[in-house]
């Protein structure tokens, strides 16, 4: 399973709309980077956060998760409190062609200031906006940057196509625009 290079990359999202807003050479001036990098694309996340609070001591419940459990903020800085976490979007719209699985890393800028990032792997012929999973580990308040760099995402081709594709079963994420809450 080759890992795919930025030509690849760059190919398939000119081409094909696998990236959209595609941003073909990393940017980096007095910003978290984003863009096209050797083997990779770092996506950006939006201005669009939804910041957990306990404030009605909810129980966090992957099967009926309570939206009250959130607080929503929009704007160029989010403000994570200490031991919590935030989710938000990708900027980018992904189209994952049927014999690619994407994995997703967090920015080492924010990994060496205790913010973890989490997603999912993005299945063959899965597409939508990400909504990404920000911890903040630390003590301490943490700020992300909206429409910098977040996570980057790593292109992966099978061996061959799957028999069957989050496509092909309809997956319960597909299409998503925005933040999407758990789902069964």
């Amino acid at each position: 399973m080759p890992i795919m290079p930025d030509t690849w990359i760059r190919q398939m999202a000119t081409e094909r709309g696998m990236i959209e807003p595609f941003v073909e050479s990393q940017r980096r001036e007095g910003v978290i980077s984003y863009g096209v990098s050797s083997y990779g694309y770092d996506a950006r996340c939006s201005d669009h956060f939804k910041v957990f609070t306990n404030v009605d001591s909810a129980i966090v419940d992957p099967k009926k998760f309570d939206e009250t459990s959130f607080v929503d903020r929009r704007g160029p800085v989010c403000i994570i409190p200490p031991n919590s976490f935030a989710l938000t979007n990708t900027v980018e719209y992904f189209r994952i062609p049927r014999d690619v699985l994407v994995i997703c890393l967090g920015k080492s800028t924010y990994a060496r200031c205790g913010i973890i990032v989490n997603v999912t792997p993005l299945e063959p012929e899965w597409e939508g906006q990400v909504t990404i999973e920000i911890s903040n580990t630390t003590p301490l308040p943490a700020r992300i940057y909206a429409n910098e760099g977040i996570c980057q995402f790593l292109f992966l081709k099978g061996e061959a196509p799957p028999e069957v594709s989050y496509a092909d079963r309809k997956g319960k994420y597909m299409g998503q625009r925005g933040v999407s809450l758990p789902r069964l």
